[in-house]
């Protein structure tokens, strides 16, 4: 069967940006059927709507009304006039996780988790990897999971690109090795890893092959930035009814009399071992949590 490496416990296929000063925006957020809900108050505000976006997307969290859906904040970065608000505001609010641009170095990791010291303590901490210093720095920035609130990177393919003066084509080979990165420092420290977004909302076909892409790199998700572009990532990042039925095959071989206390055993033409049942169990799992079971 194919391997999805990229499942986790929790759904992350479809990780939607909304803008905080967009109030119907926000309104339509708790309808649509993305895993996650990022309120941002950065690039999708204006310098002067900054302090209103942060008050819109506390009162939207603490008000509710978004089902089990995931809900974060991407807050301005600490070099900004709003940043230390932002993440006042954030710790004090009902948000799952707190999204950080631009972070940079593992010292980065650590002045915002100092910020957080008087938050929740199931309040996340996830860092936009979107700086040629952050991939450079990526594992050392990765272990800080260990004493903080890390606990997922969002790649932000746009900025990467730009700071390098590359030229991605649909394919985004010039940015594969940088993605591949993201994912191994990600899996090496247990963090969840978002892919970045794509600019292409209209051709959901062109979408779509990305989304495809991501998930065969091992991304647990992807950022997207219009509402069209939900149903297809939750596609691409979820097991399709062929892997599921391959899962349950595998699983039920290995349990099998026959096959008791066997480290591997012959199926569907192949040697296949206990990691492989492990596998399918955890898409199994995750199937389920989807509603595809």
């Amino acid at each position: 069967m194919t391997t999805r490496p990229h499942l986790t416990d929790r759904p992350r296929r479809s990780a939607l940006f909304m803008p905080a000063s967009n109030a119907r925006a926000i309104e339509k957020a708790r309808t649509i059927p993305a895993d996650t809900i990022i309120l941002d108050l950065e690039d999708a505000v204006a310098p002067e709507a900054k302090d209103a976006a942060r008050d819109a997307a506390v009162a939207a969290i603490n008000a509710g009304g978004f089902g089990d859906r995931e809900l974060v904040i991407r807050v301005n970065g600490l070099d900004t006039p709003w940043g230390a608000a932002d993440l006042a505001a954030v710790a004090g609010s009902a948000a799952d996780a707190v999204l950080v641009p631009k972070v940079a170095a593992p010292q980065d990791i650590d002045a915002v988790d100092a910020l957080l010291v008087g938050a929740a303590p199931g309040l996340a901490l996830w860092a936009m990897v979107e700086t040629c210093g952050a991939f450079l720095r990526l594992d050392a920035i990765a272990a800080r999971v260990t004493d903080t609130r890390l606990a997922a990177f969002v790649v932000g393919t746009n900025d990467l690109a730009r700071e390098m003066r590359a030229y991605p084509a649909a394919d985004r080979a010039t940015l594969l090795p940088m993605l591949t990165t993201a994912v191994m420092a990600a899996r090496a420290h247990g963090l969840a890893v978002l892919d970045g977004v794509c600019n292409e909302f209209r051709d959901l076909a062109v979408f779509a092959a990305e989304a495809a892409q991501g998930a065969a790199l091992g991304f647990d998700g992807k950022s997207l930035i219009h509402p069209d572009q939900v149903a297809p990532a939750n596609t691409a990042y979820a097991p399709s009814p062929a892997e599921i039925a391959e899962a349950q095959a595998l699983v039920a071989a290995f349990a099998a009399p026959e096959n008791a206390g066997k480290g591997a055993i012959r199926h569907a033409g192949r040697m296949v071992e206990l990691l492989h049942r492990d596998e399918a169990l955890r898409l199994l799992a995750f199937a389920a949590r989807v509603g595809l079971d």
